[in-house]
């Protein structure tokens, strides 16, 4: 059951970002949902159910783009076994640490997506860093609000059914 939400998930951002991509400037988007997605399924859910999420997602993201299928696949399964094994071995239930966490898988995502493109030969990027230091924060951003709504949603629930007794 758990493994259908993931996928929903990843279908519903993915959904998401190629329609809002066209809507925000130039058509590049400040915020991945995608791996924002693969950051939380990793951080909730385990190394290895974020590293199958962050490979699945990617080759889904990387066959709807242009690009080389496999290095978005290759770079989101890295980031979401790492995000999933720090979420493991460390305490990442406040703010500051889930928010860190983000930040950090951003940044390695696009490290080693944009590494790829660069020791392959296909692509340069110069001076990605304001465009990966903006990425990295509206990610985090998202994943917080994300983290704070789902956790919200069982006791609205259970709130709930307390009232309707009374």
């Amino acid at each position: 059951m758990r493994a259908v939400g993931v996928l929903i998930a990843i279908a519903m951002a993915i959904a998401l970002q190629t329609t809002l991509a066209r809507f925000l400037v130039a058509g590049t988007a400040a915020v991945d949902l995608v791996l924002v997605v693969v950051i939380y399924v990793a951080l909730t859910g385990g190394a290895v159910t974020g590293m199958l999420a962050g490979s699945f997602a990617g080759i889904i993201q990387d066959a709807l783009s242009s690009g080389v299928i496999g290095i978005g696949g290759l770079a989101k399964l890295i980031v979401g076994f790492l995000a999933g094994a720090i979420g493991q071995q460390f305490i990442v239930t406040s703010a500051l640490p889930r928010f860190l966490t983000f930040l950090v898988a951003t940044v390695v995502h696009a490290a080693v997506f944009m590494g790829l493109y660069v020791l392959l030969g296909l692509r340069s990027f110069p001076s990605p860093w304001t465009a990966i230091l903006s990425q990295a924060v509206g990610n985090a951003a998202v994943g917080m609000i994300a983290f704070t709504v789902l956790e919200s949603l069982p006791g609205v629930a259970e709130r709930r059914r307390a009232k309707r007794r009374m």
